[in-house]
């Protein structure tokens, strides 16, 4: 049975919609664009709480809803995690409490348990006493997390769940949302308008414009081969440059820039020689020539890795040393971790580069 999430919602008013995506169990899509765009809406309709004018939506292998019958399953039959913004906790009740609202079970004590398991899968044991209004802003999101969890859903929805919290705070959501990953089977749909936040935690996007879904894909797909000159400017693009099709070259085409030479870039199969195209230049293509090689001396140090998250394209890695009693974390690119098959229980050398080291007055 498909366990994966599949939406089409088309609607005129009160605002114009047409959004199709699809999300795999496991996948993490992201849904990015501007304010307003109708990104919270989305959310809103897969959970039942918006009824759009036409929507096809069917998740796990049941059908959500069905525009051809006007079908709409009632919001509290779906097995929905939603993850507001602002938390939606209750108040007067403790953080058990709140997460036991979301649980199922024929006893009170048989809810309790399945609360405190996901309170200590979002790293909260010790604190159910507590309430709300004594917790700081990254434990009421965990909270929320666990509640929404509690409700063993089908489909995991995060309305911008990081945009409340201070910067470090949201890094170590972060990384706790990265692990936490490993262990959930369901879609899980992130809405946000961080692109940096996209590339780090997400599998694929979904960009969102005026209520319109314009591409999907795989993130560094979609950011590095936006479909349109739109696409590219939503993405926070810069260097896009008007161009001339001078000709096809096997593969390739010939393409003129202002007065400089032509230039060769990708094939576009849908222009003619003379039409009018849009070059995208990516920062990462673009260098400091520099004579300049760091041959400073290196500091070695060994330890066995406690963790190897990925996050975006890079793994983070936490490092118990040797002959330092505290762990060290660090980023290594993707494919280097792979290459030198660094994991978890794993004892691997790095080095630290002198000019690395600061000190400071206690």
């Amino acid at each position: 049975m498909d366990k994966g999430l599949t939406l089409a919602i088309r609607q005129e008013k009160p605002v114009t919609m047409e959004v199709t995506f699809n999300c795999k169990p496991g996948e993490l899509l992201a849904l990015i664009g501007p304010s307003g765009s109708g990104k919270s809406t989305i959310l809103r309709t897969i959970a039942g709480l918006h009824r759009a004018q036409s929507a096809d939506i069917s998740c796990s292998g049941t059908v959500w809803n069905e525009s051809t019958h006007a079908f709409h399953m009632p919001a509290q039959k779906r097995k929905v995690g939603l993850v507001f913004q602002e938390y939606a906790l209750f108040p007067h009740k403790s953080v058990l409490d709140n997460v036991m609202l979301a649980t199922q079970g024929a006893s009170k004590s048989e809810r309790s348990k399945k609360a405190m398991s996901q309170l200590r899968r979002t790293n909260m044991e010790g604190l159910e006493t507590r309430k709300p209004a004594t917790l700081s802003g990254g434990q009421k999101q965990r909270v929320a997390l666990a509640r929404a969890l509690a409700r063993e859903p089908n489909v995991l929805l995060l309305d911008e769940p990081f945009s409340a919290v201070d910067q470090a705070t949201r890094r170590r959501l972060y990384r706790e949302l990265a692990v936490l990953r490993k262990t959930l089977e369901i879609p899980i749909i992130l809405v946000t308008h961080d692109l940096t936040e996209v590339q780090l935690l997400a599998d694929s996007l979904c960009l969102i414009h005026r209520g319109q879904s314009l591409q999907q894909g795989r993130v560094a797909e979609v950011v590095n081969r936006p479909q349109s000159r739109q696409v590219a400017r939503l993405l926070g693009h810069q260097n896009i440059f008007n161009a001339t099709l001078l000709k096809h070259i096997d593969k390739h085409s010939l393409y003129q820039i202002g007065e400089i030479p032509p230039v060769l870039g990708p094939k576009l199969e849908s222009l003619n020689v003379g039409d009018q195209a849009s070059l995208l230049i990516s920062p990462s293509a673009i260098e400091i020539e520099h004579p300049y090689s760091d041959t400073q001396d290196r500091i070695p140090l060994d330890g066995q890795v406690l963790e190897c998250v990925p996050l975006g394209d890079e793994f983070v890695i936490r490092l118990r040393l040797e002959r330092i009693p505290k762990s060290m974390r660090f980023k290594a690119p993707m494919h280097m971790a792979k290459e030198f098959g660094i994991e978890q229980g794993r004892n691997i050398r790095i080095s630290v580069q002198t000019h690395g080291i600061h000190a400071m007055s206690s």
